[in-house]
């Protein structure tokens, strides 16, 4: 389990109490909601979860043209109860 740290991930953490997780894609809801309550010690009352599925992605050069794709992604967005706060940075 990753933290998302974006402007928009801080815009919702600000406003509505709201972390995103980048996990495991066959994590499921109580696994990730018993995973966040362990690891920081906070209580979640809500988890959302969506699949970003992975891009082709083309790059000419001089030698021919490379293809690639990258990665499917699972995210979690964990709802924390009012007064609950999760700080990424205090590890650091």
């Amino acid at each position: 389990m990753k933290p998302i740290i974006t402007e928009k991930m801080t815009m919702l953490t600000e406003k509505r109490n709201q972390y995103g997780f980048v996990v495991e894609k066959k994590a499921t809801k109580p696994q990730i909601k018993a995973a966040i309550e362990k690891l920081y010690n906070v209580k979640v009352l809500d988890i959302s979860t969506h699949i970003r599925a992975g891009k082709r992605k083309v790059r000419r050069t001089k030698s021919g043209q490379s293809e690639g794709k990258s990665n499917t992604l699972k995210k979690a967005i964990a709802t924390l109860k009012e007064g609950d706060k999760i700080d990424f940075y205090s590890s650091i």
